[in-house]
């Protein structure tokens, strides 16, 4: 996993202000972190991030490489709203053993371990990208694409990363139209995999069309995004074979 960043939101409106915006509802802060997106108003992903209430504050949990860009965006969506957004300096431990004292849950998955707010940054010797692999969990920059993915196709209802009862914030509408309205097509999936092929290699099915992306690998499983009415038999990513199991 990808370098974090921490971002702390302050003032009357914190909550309220995060609430208009992200897909989980933030009222469950209280029941530990919660994990959510912020999404364009077209339903696509622009970063996932957890929300950890911190006493008169909230900290946002990002990938260090769309903190910036992220901060930057809720800035925009502040207006009149009692809030001041700035980076904080608490660095983040993760890992999956016995948890210290302090450590929080990771909420997508009970096998992703626990996370740590404090002074320094430090990662155990999980082997997350096989952890993530296994448990088909998406990696900001990797599966999850901004301008690009749709969080539903990510998983991220099955992460509980989304909440269709909360009320609207950006990018709602479509999102819920896809959950009730429509049967996804193409989604975030675990394949087997013989050989090896770079992050981003098209996916091409036993016909061969086009029929998705390859991404993570690790011990003879890949995450893919794949169109399901396609991925039947032996499908090939540059030299790799794939099967959907």
């Amino acid at each position: 996993m990808g370098a974090r960043k921490i971002i702390r939101i302050t003032g009357e409106d914190r909550i309220a202000f995060l609430q208009s915006l992200v897909s989980n509802d933030l009222r469950r802060l209280s029941e530990g972190p919660v994990y959510a997106a912020l999404l364009t108003p077209q339903g696509k992903y622009l970063a996932d991030f957890f929300v950890i209430g911190d006493g008169e504050s909230v900290l946002l949990d990002a990938d260090a490489a769309q903190a910036e860009d992220l901060a930057r965006r809720l800035a925009m969506y502040r207006l009149r709203a009692d809030v001041a957004i700035a980076p904080s300096a608490l660095q983040l431990a993760r890992g999956t053993g016995p948890a210290p004292d302090g450590a929080l849950p990771d909420p997508r998955h009970p096998a992703l371990g626990w996370r740590l707010y404090g002074a320094a940054a430090h990662d155990d010797s999980t082997d997350w990208d096989a952890l993530r692999v296994a448990h088909c969990i998406p990696e900001a920059g990797v599966e999850l694409i901004p301008n690009e993915t749709y969080i539903l196709e990510a998983g991220f209802e099955r992460l509980h990363g989304v909440d269709f009862r909360k009320g609207c914030y950006v990018g709602q509408e479509v999102t819920a139209r896809m959950k009730h309205k429509t049967e996804l097509k193409k989604r975030l999936v675990q394949l087997r995999i013989q050989g090896a092929a770079p992050i981003g290699t098209p996916i091409a099915a036993a016909d061969g069309r086009e029929a998705g992306t390859l991404f993570t690998q690790s011990g003879g499983r890949a995450l893919a995004q794949l169109r399901l009415d396609r991925a039947t038999g032996e499908m090939r990513a540059g030299e790799a074979r794939l099967w959907l199991e």
